[in-house]
């Protein structure tokens, strides 16, 4: 714990649940107003919080940038930026310089890594994005996974504005997805996917009649 620098935040204003059970570094800026920080929680590096956020239980952030309206609960946040009116967990991950966009729910077992997820997008549970630009408005089912790394180096995956990706898919990268283009569930998808199909099956192939 760290009561002085935890003692001094009080003062200000920011509400700390249990001040024994958090640990906020002196580096760490916390200036907005209605910040709610809950027992378990650890704040380090060049952290930075904005206004009406809740923070905790159980969280880690560590080099976050986080705007407002935001709510993180028993999740890890490392070297990247959560924009305002985002959910975040529970038992998520954010990592590698990653960019959360407004209005987007990470859900429960969720990692992302090196991605950037545009507004109002929703990764709801058990899934893994990495090295991945997603677009605005796109729906990730459980299970999703982008495939990104062939045994020698990292690969990129891209889905477009208003995409559903079903639950249980395999996206092999390097692979761009178009924008309205839907994955049936278990799609394994090896090939790019051009806007408004949509695909299924191992490999996928367009669904007839979509």
């Amino acid at each position: 714990m760290n009561i002085p620098q935890v003692n001094e935040l009080i003062s200000k204003g920011i509400k700390v649940i249990d001040p024994q059970t958090t640990y906020i570094d002196k580096s760490v800026k916390i200036t907005g107003k209605g910040i709610e920080i809950h027992p378990n929680t650890f704040i380090k590096g060049e952290t930075e919080i904005n206004d009406n956020c809740t923070i905790g239980p159980n969280s880690f952030l560590n080099n976050a940038k986080i705007d407002r309206n935001v709510k993180i609960t028993f999740s890890h946040v490392e070297d990247s930026h959560v924009e305002d009116n985002c959910t975040i967990g529970p038992y998520s991950r954010i990592r590698n310089n990653s960019e959360i966009g407004k209005n987007v729910t990470i859900g429960n077992f969720a990692e992302i890594k090196a991605s950037t997820i545009g507004e109002n997008s929703r990764i709801n549970h058990y899934s893994y994005l990495g090295d991945a630009f997603l677009g605005t408005n796109v729906n990730i089912g459980a299970g999703t996974i982008t495939c990104n790394y062939d045994g020698e180096k990292k690969n990129r995956t891209s889905i477009g504005d208003n995409s559903f990706i079903g639950a249980g898919t395999m996206l092999i990268a390097p692979i761009k997805i178009g924008k309205n283009a839907k994955t049936g569930a278990g799609s394994v998808v090896t090939k790019n996917v051009n806007d408004f199909v949509t695909v299924v099956g191992n490999p996928a192939k367009i669904l007839d009649n979509a």
